[in-house]
């Protein structure tokens, strides 16, 4: 399974269909990060999907047979989670991942920081942080400043409707 942001011509707003979602991670108590799966390009993908609390609620709603089954798992969650993140997975046999019939979602990209935090501000401490990464290794090139994330924002969820 490969990036879904590998697979983009350019870093434009576009149109997925055929998601399922396989994890919800409640990043604090006002956001969430959708783990998804897509079929793009005849090839399976991933990506992460960065949604603000009440956008959750409208892509659970959209689940179909199991959006009642969903927002109980979310409800349920939330009202016993102590330490963030928390997570909520669909990748099992009992829990498979929960597709999302007949949407469109309208993602954008996002992007790194350019700078890190500002230097020298006064009153503040100067903390060193030293990640060691071979320059030739794949690694080192999905974390180029600059580069897009497989993060993706939702711009706008569209449904098909059939005659």
């Amino acid at each position: 399974m490969r990036r879904l942001i590998d697979a983009l011509a350019d870093d434009t707003d576009f149109f997925i269909e055929q998601v399922q979602i396989t994890a919800i991670v409640f990043d604090n108590s006002d956001d969430v990060t959708i783990w998804a799966t897509t079929y793009f390009d005849q090839e399976s993908h991933f990506f992460h999907l960065g949604l603000p609390f009440q956008q959750l609620d409208l892509l659970l709603r959209l689940a179909g047979a199991r959006a009642e089954a969903l927002q109980e798992d979310v409800a349920d969650a939330l009202a016993t989670v102590h330490e963030w993140p928390c997570l909520l997975e669909y990748t099992t046999d009992a829990d498979p991942p929960v597709p999302l019939p007949n949407v469109a979602l309208k993602l954008s990209c996002t992007y790194p920081a350019d700078e890190p935090f500002e230097e020298g501000e006064e009153g503040e401490e100067e903390e060193t942080f030293d990640i060691s990464m071979d320059a030739e290794s794949e690694e080192a090139a999905e974390y180029e400043a600059g580069q897009p994330h497989n993060i993706f924002y939702l711009e706008g969820v569209f449904l098909r409707v059939e005659p």
